[in-house]
């Protein structure tokens, strides 16, 4: 026993003492990888910008790229917002070459990116814009630069723009699945692709107007860049006019049609290199460790809030208001921090988490000026909860609005009882004792009480706009019904103070704290290396299905991974994925 004794204590310590050697080893190698020299910024150097790439609200540091050759970290909107700036007043830049196919980036991103580089080219730099396969997104920010070419065989994408939403009634009524829906504004659009297979009159009516909208300002910004005038623009895409690279160029969409060393050979020109000389290429995330561009005095908080609002702790996609609170108090208790800003990009969710935060935001607001910036959407909760600013700012081509609130509870009796053979029994003490169930039909009074609870919220809702918009309760009873808007249409209605970038939100917000000079102090705080790393391989599973799906397909399956958390929960959120083309 004793021999046995000693060869398990020594085997546990070789093993103990290897886990060590390897997780020191790990250690280091990660730290020699993020520890990597400043890069540095070479004379006559061109700014890179890929469009395809997601400039998600925050930065996305990923240490280990190298190390597993996967994803490299990738700045946030604002910093790539701020990088272009400062790209415009340094010497070693000499301009900005845009790589044009696909837009990885909603469309009020989009318009921050393109007035960024337009104020670039007034600095007397030049932007040049190429593409393949040019999307219509993309195609938009690139009308924003001094030249825009095609590749000879490309081809770009100028339709028009569309809407295409999914429904489910069918797939459920197949499943002998009924869906017990309750909701409050006749607009309140959330809950169709459950109770209808098409949309309804007041949904085609709402989306046409914001729909709309949008195009209206991709049009007239597009003709004023190309020369051109709208209604041309407008038959283009009608009749189908674009199918080649060569009807770009006859519809003086583009500049001309060169292939990427054509355009390269260009930019030595524009940068003075000779033929045989090599391009000083240098991308946003190595431009972004090589500059330095963060400020300095007076502390302004900015948070960002990205995804859908959800009750508790929240992760990278989604607002957890239990996250939330704490950052938003912490930047409320630190008497550093002279102003927040608040930045939302959410199309809703829980109805009581959007409460908890506005709650937090409303107390921040009466101890320093909070303005709040709406990004591509900011809708429904994602509204609520910006209702409390001393001032709003959006997008034109923002999606905001669609005050409203619904629940959904399915009846999955008829799919186990039909369809598998499984039947559920039980005893209760009291008539609502078992509620809510999902495995028999809500009754009346269960339904009606379902139905007072979404009314209330609703009302709820309506007074927190009213107060924080300083309106009318009938006036917002007349524009809320969960309707949608476009940012411009709601600078119309009352419902957003300016049309702005976040930058102008932050400009606002120091003007209202009296500071001069400032510098940010951002939340959620960047986390460490190894907490990222944990963070990384939870999400790895998701990024590889959607690799897999491809975005729209891995949009809808998302569709259908968030059933589980609407059920039984009042929500306030828009329709899901609105996928605008």
């Amino acid at each position: 026993m004793r021999a046995f004794f000693k060869i398990f204590f020594a085997s546990f310590l070789a093993v103990a003492v290897f886990t060590a050697i390897v997780f020191f080893f790990f250690v280091a190698l990660v730290g020699a990888l993020t520890s990597k020299e400043k890069p540095e910024v070479a004379a006559r150097s061109v700014l890179h910008i890929d469009l395809s790439q997601h400039f998600s609200e925050r930065s996305r540091n990923n240490p280990l790229s190298r190390l597993s050759g996967g994803e490299r970290s990738a700045p946030g909107l604002y910093d790539v917002v701020r990088l272009i700036r400062h790209a415009a007043t340094d010497h070693n830049i000499s301009g900005i070459y845009l790589a044009a196919n696909d837009n990885g980036n909603g469309w009020a991103a989009s318009e921050e990116l393109r007035a960024e580089l337009l104020a670039f080219r007034h600095k007397k730099k030049f932007v040049i814009a190429h593409g393949d396969r040019m999307s219509q997104k993309a195609y938009y920010v690139a009308s924003g630069a001094d030249k825009v070419y095609l590749s000879p065989q490309g081809a770009l994408d100028w339709k028009g723009m569309s809407v295409e939403l999914l429904f489910f009634k069918g797939a459920l009524d197949r499943l002998n699945i009924q869906p017990q829906v309750f909701y409050a504004g006749k607009f309140k659009s959330a809950t169709e692709p459950f109770r209808s297979d098409r949309m309804t009159p007041e949904n085609r009516l709402q989306t046409t107007e914001w729909l709309g909208d949008l195009y209206s300002v991709v049009l007239q910004r597009t003709a004023a860049a190309r020369h051109l005038d709208t209604a041309s623009l407008r038959r283009i895409a009608n009749e189908g006019r674009v199918q080649n690279a060569g009807d770009a160029l006859r519809e003086k969409l583009v500049d001309g049609l060169k292939y990427d060393d054509q355009v390269r050979d260009e930019l030595k020109g524009f940068v003075g290199a000779g033929k045989y000389d090599r391009l000083n290429f240098i991308d946003l995330d190595d431009y972004k460790e090589a500059v330095s561009y963060r400020g300095s005095g007076d502390r302004i908080a900015l948070i960002y809030a990205e995804g859908n609002i959800i009750d508790g702790k929240g992760d990278n996609e989604s607002i957890g208001d239990a996250d939330y609170i704490k950052w938003i108090r912490k930047a409320r208790l630190d008497k550093s921090i002279k102003a927040i800003v608040f930045r939302v990009n959410s199309g809703g969710g829980s109805a009581l988490a959007s409460e908890h935060i506005w709650r937090e935001l409303t107390l921040a607001k009466q101890d320093k000026p909070l303005v709040v910036s709406f990004g591509d959407v900011a809708a429904s909760g994602g509204y609520y909860i910006g209702t409390a600013a001393d001032s709003i700012f959006a997008a034109p081509n923002t999606i905001t609005g669609s005050i409203g609130v619904f629940t959904l509870l399915p009846n999955m009796g008829g799919f186990f009882n039909d369809k598998l053979g499984i039947t559920f029994d039980g005893v209760k003490t009291g008539a609502y004792a078992d509620a809510p169930n999902v495995f028999r039909p809500m009754t009346a009074a269960e339904g009606a009480f379902a139905q007072r609870e979404v009314d209330r919220i609703y009302s709820v809702f309506k007074q927190r706009v009213a107060t924080g918009r300083r309106k009318d309760i009938a006036y917002i009873d007349s524009i809320a019904q969960g309707r949608v808007y476009s940012g411009s249409r709601a600078l119309e209605l009352g419902l957003v103070d300016r049309i702005g970038s976040l930058d102008d939100a932050v400009r606002c917000a120091a003007k209202l704290a009296k500071s001069k000079s400032y510098r940010l102090r951002e939340y959620p705080e960047e986390k460490g290396w190894f907490s990222d790393l944990l963070d990384r391989e939870k999400e790895e599973p998701a990024v590889q299905l959607q690799q897999q799906l491809g975005a729209e397909q891995y949009a809808a399956f998302r569709q259908l991974v968030d059933l589980n958390r609407l059920c039984r929960i009042p929500q306030a959120r828009m329709p899901f994925q609105v996928q605008v083309r």
